[in-house]
């Protein structure tokens, strides 16, 4: 008979990140994230999915061309007690084939779309969180104030290029690699 002694594992031991990040994925049948360190569940209105839509729609064609898929998987910030599923992501096929989370800076674009619950967290911490991680291109659709806008050029500090806000129904140029007119209106 093999005799194991049960150490005790010591709280600071513990990678906190890591445990959080995994209860995460592990909660049934929901959409959740971890926004500075809080569990935040997630639920779209229909409202909500009707302007991701809309924006996906005009995506398509342009992600098939570039061989890059649009979906709301994982996105993890590691260091940060982050983990976030944006509503919308575009990224190299390649990458999604077997990946779990993937990182903001292997995206070619993220898109959020706010609702009354998390306007300010979209507008704020994401905006930040996103940029500091590297994603090239950050469109927020403001459906409160009922604008877009796009940040480009991330650094640590945020992002270096604002187009917007502008209006929904205004035309908005989305830069390299997509090159596309980007209609708000309806949005």
């Amino acid at each position: 008979m093999v005799s194991v002694s049960a150490q005790p594992i010591a709280y600071g031991d513990v990678d906190h990140e890591a445990a959080l990040k995994y209860a995460v994925q592990l909660i049934d049948h929901r959409w959740a994230q971890v926004i500075e360190g809080r569990i935040v569940l997630v639920s779209p209105m229909w409202d909500h999915e009707k302007t991701a839509a809309r924006i996906r729609r005009q995506l398509d064609a342009k992600a098939d061309e570039l061989g890059c898929i649009i979906g709301s998987g994982n996105l993890d910030l590691p260091g940060s007690p982050n983990w976030y599923i944006p509503d919308l992501a575009v990224l190299p096929q390649e990458l999604a084939e077997g990946a779990g989370a993937l990182l903001p800076h292997q995206t070619l674009l993220v898109v959020e779309v706010t609702s009354e619950s998390n306007g300010e967290t979209d507008r704020v911490v994401k905006r930040k969180r996103y940029a500091q991680y590297g994603a090239p291109l950050y469109l927020l659709a403001d459906r409160q104030d009922r604008t877009c806008t796009l940040f480009a050029e991330p650094h640590d500090l945020g992002y270096a290029v604002v187009d917007g806000p502008h209006p929904f129904g205004a035309v908005l140029h989305l830069p390299a690699p997509f090159d596309l007119a980007l209609d708000t209106t309806g949005l």
